[in-house]
């Protein structure tokens, strides 16, 4: 009976994978803006689209940045709140499954736990929040800052808050791209000021030099958590 139930896990798990696989190739990201494009008449409609893409979003590896220009394109300046929201809830799903296995996968890879090790230190020294805001300014996507997290256990109350002081930059950068309706029709996502982009970097790796410093060169860091 056991095996059954394993083997029905395994099929439909396989199932999932090659349904997000196959949503993937047929729709892209830009392919998908355009299709909420021809919800923009109707914010009830369109708000509930933008739910269904934030669900899905970890589980077909898509940018988050696209949640940020669809709000932008929807509602406009009004909507950065939204869009901090949904970078939030749309980052949840994967720092969950990551603290979930890190208790298994612990032990199982000497890199891996070398790696995990690093980033708990990192995350003592500078404290949780401090340490989830700063990886999210730096260029490094989104998911691997949320599974990074929940790897090395940080909590989730300052998971979130470190997320969305993070994602809030790029929710302005994002929403920016989306209040301008020929740019979104393009389907142009490219077209992000590389200016901010360093800047955000900039203050991210400001936020960790001192953590950074304490940790591997210096004194043993102290907890600010």
């Amino acid at each position: 009976m056991n095996r059954r139930f394993v083997l029905i896990g395994y099929v439909a798990a396989g199932v999932a994978v090659a349904v997000a696989v196959a949503i993937a190739w047929l729709a892209s990201p830009e392919a998908v803006l355009a299709r909420l494009s021809l919800l923009a008449d109707n914010p009830f409609r369109f708000g509930v689209a933008l739910l269904a893409l934030t669900a899905v979003r970890p589980l077909l590896a898509w940018p988050t940045t696209l949640l940020a220009v669809a709000v932008g394109f929807g509602y406009g300046w009004a909507g950065v709140p939204l869009g901090v929201a949904l970078l939030v809830a749309t980052a949840v799903l994967p720092y969950r499954l990551a603290r979930a296995g890190r208790v298994r996968a612990r032990g199982a890879f000497r890199a891996a736990d070398r790696l995990c090790d690093a980033g708990e230190r990192l995350a003592t020294a500078a404290g949780s929040v401090r340490a989830v805001t700063a990886t999210r300014l730096l260029p490094i996507p989104s998911d691997a800052v949320s599974v990074g997290a929940g790897a090395i256990g940080i909590r989730q109350r300052p998971f979130l808050l470190g997320t969305a002081a993070g994602e809030l930059p790029w929710v302005i950068v994002g929403v920016a791209v989306g209040v301008s309706l020929d740019r979104l029709a393009a389907g142009d996502l490219s077209v992000v000021d590389p200016t901010a982009l360093v800047a955000m970097a900039g203050v991210g790796a400001l936020l960790l030099a001192g953590p950074l410093y304490r940790t591997f060169v210096g004194e043993d860091p102290v907890s600010t958590a």
